[in-house]
């Protein structure tokens, strides 16, 4: 397969560092940046891994950047090319920054780097394993705040000074749906490539929906970072 072109904010192409969000014109973190192509056809797609062939434009992985791209045309301005870009696109970014999460819990869990169940996830959080928390987003309160008490306790203790970030993108049912055997309530992510990579994932989901990613010192006295 061909290298793909990458483009700068005027579709023009570039260096790979100089990857510009083509709706804020602004460069950033390039894991957080979402490349798009433009398929035969012409229709706008989702490149994820950032593989396929063809100029490519960049999006801060923000669902409303997204949205505004498609309103404002943006797309044939940076690929100087009539292409269709429908607002389901967002949508699509959304499923499939969903697959790539889940697709790499099921790595990271053949790793070893992995461990689901309430009693696993507080024994990885309070054994300062954990490097991440995940939650069903329907997950009962009362088995949230144990883990939630432990996360807090290993962060104010000072026994881990980094603080650990929990994430609840999926439902039970979604889960069922997505990871069937492997669905789960409660998750501890461990460290590791493929642990390390559900993270990342995990941030970037958040980020493209607008949601802050949860840390241990949540509901503290002590200042946000």
């Amino acid at each position: 397969m061909a290298a793909p072109d990458e483009a700068d904010d005027d579709g023009e192409a570039g260096p790979v560092n100089g990857r510009t969000c083509i709706v804020t014109r602004e460069s950033g973190d390039p894991a957080m940046l979402i490349r798009f192509v433009a398929d035969p056809s012409g229709k706008i797609v989702c490149d994820l891994k950032r593989q396929l062939p063809g100029r490519g434009c960049w999006v801060k992985a923000e669902r409303a950047l997204v949205e505004k791209a498609v309103a404002r045309k943006l797309f044939n301005r940076a690929l100087k090319r009539e292409v269709t870009a429908g607002p389901q696109l967002a949508e699509e970014v959304d499923r499939l920054l969903v697959l790539q999460l889940t697709g790499m819990m099921n790595m990271a869990r053949k790793a070893g780097q992995f461990v689901s169940g309430a009693a696993k996830t507080e024994a990885a959080v309070r054994g300062l394993s954990a490097i991440g928390v995940f939650h069903a987003s329907d997950a009962a309160a009362d088995g949230v705040r144990k883990i939630e008490q432990a996360r807090k306790a290993v962060h104010l203790g000072g026994a881990m000074p980094e603080e650990i970030p929990v994430f609840s993108p999926l439902s039970a049912a979604e889960m069922d749906a997505l990871l069937g055997s492997n669905a789960f309530i409660h998750a501890a992510v461990l460290a590791g490539q493929a642990g390390e990579g559900v993270v990342k994932r995990a941030i970037m989901l958040d980020t493209y929906r607008g949601r802050p990613v949860a840390r241990a010192n949540a509901g503290s006295d002590r200042p946000a970072p």
